[in-house]
């Protein structure tokens, strides 16, 4: 199914490991144990079988233990999350997604946990605290910015499920860079490298459009992975599907046009970052580090989607509780 799905993506960046992959194997099970984010032996099952520690290792191929070890939490936190936007009854209930994302926000910004807090909120509780210890206060107010937009891209798929809308293209898109929770894990990799990225570079609108298709090229290339999974489960949003159905394209050619969308942006963003400015020497060597990790995000994606078993489910999950 994968080669089906993978007819040849353009990708010309190279597959990097990070030298503490194995240490982060046996780490990362231990983490989502501890915070009871698998509550029983399926969701245990899946989670190993999807190997999130491989992805965390190619994505951050240069950083060290410490931050590695959180890129790898954020992440599995997200994939869980993920699936209980996607899988569980919360996936057509917007209002109560809504609260859940608000309660998390209130967390990520300093709100002390109670005892009616669901294992989502004390994870993040955990990661709030470890991200502050070795980051900076003002790169996290950009990373809270992040999770506020895909906690809002969740919600609208939430609604869109329950009025059994689907989106057309542009909307589908618009809603997309913000539900692929790709935002939070692109803002790590300053985090992640101690970049030091002054607002001269971090506003400029080259910069701003140089994130963008970055997320979208990490937004399609998953999409054309898990076309199948959430055709199954009876989800729209995804950009294959988007295309079949709104275009009426067969399903074949969906999957074609979704790879020459997803190529055309590698290009696109190729092209970009060929026609950067200068910034200064201290600048340019922190942006050419940043693109470095966008590359390696990028190539890390396709080479994880391709071996992991992380589309091959469709099974509805209960919700996490108490």
């Amino acid at each position: 199914m994968n080669q089906l799905l993978c007819p040849g993506l353009y990708c010309p960046f190279p597959s990097q490991t990070n030298k503490y992959v194995d240490v982060l194997e046996d780490y990362s099970l231990e983490w989502v144990l501890r915070f009871k984010l698998l509550p029983d032996k399926s969701s245990y099952q899946r989670f190993c079988k999807a190997k999130f520690f491989l992805l965390a290792a190619s994505t951050y191929p240069s950083c060290q233990l410490e931050e590695l070890k959180i890129a790898n939490d954020l992440l599995s936190w997200l994939f869980i999350w993920d699936d209980q936007c996607d899988l569980s009854d919360l996936r057509k209930q917007p209002e109560q997604l809504k609260g859940f994302h608000d309660r998390f926000l209130e967390i990520l910004n300093g709100e002390e946990i109670t005892n009616e807090d669901v294992p989502f909120a004390h994870a993040l509780k955990n990661l709030r605290h470890r991200i502050l210890e070795r980051g900076n206060a003002k790169w996290f107010h950009h990373f809270l910015r992040s999770f506020k937009g895909y906690f809002q891209g969740c919600v609208e798929e939430a609604t869109n499920r329950a009025q059994e809308v689907i989106p057309d293209i542009n909307n589908y898109m618009a809603i997309r860079i913000l539900a692929g929770g790709v935002e939070p894990v692109i803002e790590l990799i300053e985090f992640c490298d101690h970049l030091i990225i002054p607002d001269l570079l971090r506003e400029h609108d080259m910069m701003k459009k140089l994130k963008l298709i970055a997320n979208k090229v990490l937004c399609w290339g998953n999409d054309i992975f898990s076309a199948f999974r959430e055709m199954e489960s009876g989800d729209v949003h995804n950009l294959v599907l988007v295309l079949h159905y709104q275009n009426k394209l067969p399903l074949e050619q969906a999957i074609k046009r979704a790879t020459e969308i997803h190529d055309q942006d590698v290009q696109t963003m190729i092209n970009l970052e060929a026609s950067f400015q200068s910034f200064g020497e201290e600048v340019d060597t922190e942006l050419a580090k940043y693109i470095s990790g966008l590359h390696s995000w990028i190539r890390a994606n396709l080479d994880w989607c391709a071996q992991s078993t992380r589309y091959e489910t469709t099974k509805k999950l209960n919700l996490i509780k108490n």
